[in-house]
């Protein structure tokens, strides 16, 4: 019931071998995603429950972090998920290719845990590696 952030197959960052020249996960003024500190327990009965604090909480358009291009591009992240902020990947941070190297795997961006009752309506709104695929199929022949 976690979430990992990626960048998608079909990002810019992904697709044009732009060199990525630094990550930020300054928000704002008086937002880091780096200043998120997550304590708590789970507790274990018929589910899990975790009992976090600390933790930042997230709407869909919450950004998560700024990624510049060497080219002088600059790409917001954002959460696209409504839940709590678990951790950021700070492994990027020193070694941003990893974002593009293994962008599912240790190129992730954020772990973000959804609310319970949310979770279940997130997971079915989500496509398919098929069904993504077909829309990237499209958008490129619209595109041409």
């Amino acid at each position: 019931r976690i979430c990992v952030i990626t960048l998608a197959e079909a990002h810019p960052l992904l697709q044009s071998g732009k060199t990525i020249k630094n990550i930020n996960y300054q928000i704002s003024a008086n937002c880091s995603r780096l200043q998120n500190k997550v304590s708590g327990k789970s507790k274990r009965t018929r589910l899990f429950i975790f009992q976090m604090q600390g933790a930042q909480f997230l709407t869909e358009l919450a950004p998560l972090c700024r990624i510049s291009s060497s080219d002088g591009e600059e790409y917001t992240i954002y959460s696209c998920i409504r839940g709590r902020l678990i951790e950021v990947n700070e492994n990027i941070l020193s070694n941003p290719a990893l974002l593009q190297e293994k962008p599912s795997t240790e190129g992730y961006i954020a772990v973000v845990l959804p609310k319970f009752e949310e979770s279940k309506s997130i997971t079915q709104g989500l496509l398919t590696q098929k069904e993504y695929e077909e829309v990237l199929l499209k958008r490129r022949s619209s595109a041409s």
